[in-house]
């Protein structure tokens, strides 16, 4: 019998893969969808998602575009890693990823050039153009100047850049030293860790979206609060604790998981 017929699942319920199937919408990460959704739509211009390692921020990123994978008029650019050693490194790589190539390669040109991409997409093809970028925290203050200058282009209407920023906490001190930075961000959201309860609500969401469907709960109330007081409401941590759990629940041929079977794991963990 294989690992999911065992568990009467079709498919993984705890990768840490950012897949959009298994977004948690808490009402924090629902909170931030809707209103980076909106912003998106009105042409809001900077937004900016915090928080710590393993919150889902890139899940929700994930699930954003998902939303609109089927507008043909929002086009979505993704940056999985900022780290670019120099200004013209940086402004290349944004040339490649919008398909603009200047033809003098210098950095005022790529500047130009961006400048007039934004325009054409923007305002004669009507398009919204959102450049969403992951790791935010590994931007420099060079980075952030581009960027600041990126977001100048606008009509009397919208920014003609749609602006993505998803990072830890310590981007802010470094958004904070850039002149006009601070006041250009439509929206800066804060994704906090979730609750117990919310805990419970992403285990079964999880369980049902991989094709759980039995009555009979899989994770005793007990087992979910040794997983809350373990990880401390982080999605990513919860859903490797989970994982390993339901290893060891085929691998022991039990048919749940109780606090006994949590406790094991984190007894391992520790060694």
């Amino acid at each position: 019998m294989s690992y999911y017929e065992a568990l009467n699942l079709k498919t993984e319920p705890f990768s840490t893969s950012p897949d959009p199937r298994f977004f948690y919408p808490s009402p924090s990460h629902n909170s931030a969808l809707k209103r980076l959704e909106i912003a998106v739509r009105l042409k809001r211009g900077l937004n900016v998602i915090l928080g710590d390692v393993g919150t889902g921020k890139t899940t929700l990123s994930r699930m954003l575009i998902q939303i609109f994978n089927n507008e043909p008029d929002f086009t979505f650019h993704m940056i999985l890693d900022p780290s670019h050693k120099t200004e013209f490194q940086f402004l290349s790589s944004l040339g490649k990823m919008f398909g603009v190539m200047p033809a003098f390669r210098s950095t005022l040109d790529y500047k130009e050039a961006l400048e007039k991409y934004l325009f054409q997409k923007g305002v004669d093809a009507n398009k919204t153009t959102i450049l969403l970028i992951d790791e935010g925290q590994k931007l420099t203050p060079t980075h952030l100047e581009i960027l600041r200058t990126l977001l100048n282009y606008e009509t009397n209407e919208y920014k003609l850049l749609q602006l993505i920023i998803l990072a830890q906490i310590e981007l802010l001190p470094k958004i904070r030293r850039i002149r006009n930075f601070m006041d250009r961000i439509n929206l800066k959201y804060i994704i906090n860790p979730l609750d117990e309860g919310e805990t419970k609500a992403m285990i079964n969401f999880r369980l049902k979206q991989a094709g759980y469907g039995s009555m009979e709960p899989l994770f005793t109330d007990g087992a979910i609060r040794h997983i809350y007081d373990h990880t401390q409401g982080y999605p990513r941590k919860i859903a490797m604790l989970c994982h390993d759990a339901l290893e060891t629940l085929v691998m022991h041929n039990r048919k749940i998981i109780d606090e006994t079977s949590i406790e094991e794991i984190m007894a391992r963990e520790v060694r």
